[in-house]
């Protein structure tokens, strides 16, 4: 699967915009940047999942947000995800 935060991919043409998809990890508690990236990484799986499951060839226009929820005062933490949106497409041949 070939990935592009921009509109284009690099040595490919895009030939049908299949649509917009999106992923998102499962809410965690808010804590370091290291821990942030391995989320980050397990959203893009999915949305590449997604993307395979629907016959793409790409994922272009690639975003990803923090969604953070609500303190939880009880825990002493406060919970957040991490979603990813992207365009699946096919490629020209």
């Amino acid at each position: 699967m070939r990935i592009s935060a921009t509109t284009e991919i690099e040595g490919g043409r895009i030939s049908t915009e299949i649509g917009r998809i999106e992923a998102a990890s499962t809410w965690h508690a808010a804590l370091n940047s290291s821990i942030e990236a391995q989320w980050r990484e397990h959203a893009l799986r999915e949305l590449i999942r997604r993307a395979e499951d629907i016959d793409a060839d790409a994922i272009v226009g690639v975003e990803y947000e923090v969604d953070a929820g609500l303190p939880m005062d009880e825990m002493g933490a406060a919970l957040q995800r991490v979603r990813v949106t992207g365009i699946a497409v096919t490629l020209a041949a």
